[in-house]
């Protein structure tokens, strides 16, 4: 029970979660721009706009998050780096077919494509945190 707690309490810091919740705001509307201009400008489907759209924002928020939200965290140097961007990109993969999976089933219900990726993004929001503090930056290792 004491493992589970301590789990917990690392996980859901206020201010890292406030942090991670900025980043993914900017993140968010940097996805919905790039989906409005890939499906409703340039024409893309519905599915390719999101995935570059969402690569797109996955690089900014990482950047972000590196350097602002989990700038305590992980070890230097270049390979350090470059292993929290392939792990944080596979991790934020999960959350990109959490918020896809919430996308096309809202839409094909009705709703309209970008309240339904706002969603889906929330949806996946959860997950990529649970994951990325874990995982990416390892906030339980120490």
């Amino acid at each position: 029970m004491a493992s589970i707690r301590r789990v917990v309490a690392a996980l859901f810091q206020p201010a890292r979660a406030g942090q991670f919740l900025a980043v993914g705001a900017l993140g968010a509307l940097l996805d919905n721009a790039a989906l409005v201009v890939l499906h409703d400008v340039l024409a893309f489907a519905l599915l390719s706009a999101k995935l570059v759209a969402a690569e797109t924002s996955i690089i900014l928020m990482f950047a972000v998050n590196e350097r602002w939200t989990f700038d305590s965290w992980g070890a230097r140097g270049v390979r350090a780096l470059a292993r929290r961007l392939l792990t944080s990109n596979a991790v934020r993969a999960v959350g990109l077919a959490t918020g896809i999976a919430v996308l096309f089933a809202l839409t094909r219900a009705g709703v309209w494509y970008l309240a339904a990726n706002v969603v889906g993004l929330g949806v996946g929001f959860v997950v990529n945190y649970c994951f990325e503090n874990v995982l990416t930056w390892r906030v339980l290792a120490s």
